[in-house]
């Protein structure tokens, strides 16, 4: 084969270090962004945090929020920036524009080298949100770092207290150790029985008393073996005067089959009760915990810290970003004028280097935050319905709709909306929630599949318990509301919401 030599011509895209930045800050969440951030502030001496109080140049005013008022009819195309308080909408029917293009300081005119002789004043202005003490200043020490007790620690309290000898308190260790979360111990005496120390000699009725002495410890109904030992020991724990008391562990005890498969006749029939009598039996088996471990240690509650903040005020909605969500970061001035032009020494370009680096991290955190409030702008754009009327009014929505809207690619806006929460006055929510599929209706529109869960689930809510919906009824129901949904889509979407099947659902009342 010959060897030549040949030029050839054609285009790549670069990873630049400051492409792998911007990328990387864009997927953060507000915990980790805060965590870069400080990291940031400690690797590169340009850059400062702005505490409270401190006064910087608002050279962001007008990029924070947006509103928006369904009073505009024209539904032109504006300048975020142009209006003070930002664009107004209160109707679906209003246009929304965020063109990248127009909107100055984006991070695609960021010229290759940055000057040196600039103005000290460039500073990043993060967005204005919600004010006030951070959750960490109104919370005492021990209410924070105090770790919650499990199921397990509290188990082994109660052991604690119990006046057992050595042998026993062995064994009642691993019968502890072999509970689950939910409360359920999951061995049998028997392999409890091998599992211990052979030189304890433990026999198969030996730690069978030790397990019904660990059933004694509270929760109630904890240790036991299956759902139908769980709901004895709590019934047999209830005061001996407890109404139906007596009925409600005969029918758990000998007619549990009946029971799981909810056959309401073949329980009369089988207990000699009436119907207002197993009525009041029934009532008081589901008042009974079937996961007595659930109500301790369960794992803590996870704060999550809302990145964009929606408010309705004077009759419109506002969009602006959460202010404690991203900490606020200048250049500081002092290190700033110490770099001079043609000083080739090592202090000198070691300053400059780290100018330049604190520049465009803070052009690439301004353009996550104008990204994410933009993005986040759209999404409210559209699901004012939502925001007004709850599930049942939620939009079919997807990547590319955004992305046109906001002249970005699908994939970072699938960045922007991962892990970022919207704080609205329906709750908290993350923005992935707003998107979802389409099913077609009967006059050709769509209609999102979280509206139609919504329905399934208000549907199920209000049934006869009696009798409950089929999956076929709950199509019929939803094709007379002009929704064309299979009644296997009806069981996808209810087994997704963890709604049992309609003969599980069957009640007396």
């Amino acid at each position: 084969m010959k060897q030549t030599l040949a030029l050839r011509m054609g285009q790549q895209l670069a990873m630049t270090p400051q492409l792998q930045q911007a990328i990387r800050l864009m997927q953060l969440s507000a915990l980790e962004l805060k965590t870069e951030v400080r990291q940031t502030i400690e690797a590169n001496p340009m850059l400062d945090l702005v505490e409270e109080g401190d006064e910087v140049p608002a050279s962001a005013d007008g990029e924070d929020a947006f509103d928006y008022n369904g009073d505009d009819p024209t539904n032109d195309r504006e300048d975020p920036s142009a209006a003070s308080d930002g664009t107004d909408l209160e109707g679906a029917d209003v246009a929304f524009d965020t063109d990248a293009a127009e909107t100055p300081g984006s991070i695609e005119e960021i010229p290759e080298d940055l000057p040196v002789d600039v103005t000290w004043d460039d500073v990043y202005q993060p967005p204005r949100g919600a004010s006030g003490p951070s959750p960490e200043e109104n919370n005492g020490f021990e209410e924070r770092n105090s770790a919650e007790d499990t199921l397990l620690d509290h188990l082994l309290w109660q052991l604690n207290l119990a006046p057992l000898s050595e042998r026993d308190r062995a064994a009642a260790h691993m019968v502890i150790g072999n509970i689950d979360d939910d409360g359920m111990l999951t061995a049998s005496a028997a392999e409890l029985a091998d599992a211990i120390d052979p030189e304890i000699g433990f026999e198969v009725d030996e730690m069978e008393a030790v397990i019904k002495l660990v059933q004694t410890f509270d929760p109630p109904g904890v240790a036991a073996r299956d759902l139908r030992e769980c709901l004895l020991l709590q019934l047999f724990q209830l005061p001996p005067d407890t109404p139906m008391r007596t009925e409600a562990i005969g029918l758990v005890r000998d007619h549990f089959a009946l029971l799981a498969g909810r056959d309401f006749v073949g329980l009369a029939r089988r207990v000699g009760l009436g119907e207002r009598e197993l009525v009041d039996v029934m009532t008081l088996i589901r008042s009974l915990n079937p996961r007595p471990g659930g109500s301790i240690g369960s794992g803590g509650i996870e704060y999550v810290e809302p990145d964009v903040l929606v408010t309705k005020r004077n009759g419109r909605w506002t969009v602006e970003l959460n202010r404690d969500s991203a900490p606020r970061v200048h250049i500081n001035d002092s290190y700033a004028g110490m770099i001079r032009r043609g000083d080739a020494s090592a202090a000198n370009q070691y300053l400059k280097d780290n100018l330049q680096d604190a520049k465009w991290f803070l052009k690439n955190l301004e353009y996550r935050n104008e990204t994410l409030l933009k993005v986040a702008a759209s999404i409210v754009e559209r699901q004012v319905g939502f925001l007004e009327h709850g599930e049942e009014a939620m939009q079919p929505l997807v990547l590319a709709d955004i992305a046109g809207a906001v002249d970005r690619h699908e994939s970072t806006v699938s960045r922007v909306t991962t892990r970022k929460y919207m704080e609205t006055p329906r709750g908290i929510f993350e923005l992935k929630y707003f998107f979802s599929s389409h099913v077609g209706t009967v006059n050709g529109g769509e209609v999102s599949s979280t509206a139609i869960r919504a329905l399934i689930r208000k549907l199920t809510s209000q049934e006869d318990p009696k009798k409950p919906l089929s999956d076929s009824k709950i199509a019929a129901v939803l094709m007379e509301r002009d929704i064309r949904v299979a009644r296997r889509t009806v069981a996808k979407y209810r087994e997704s919401m963890a709604i049992p099947p309609s003969n599980e659902r069957r009640r007396l009342v």
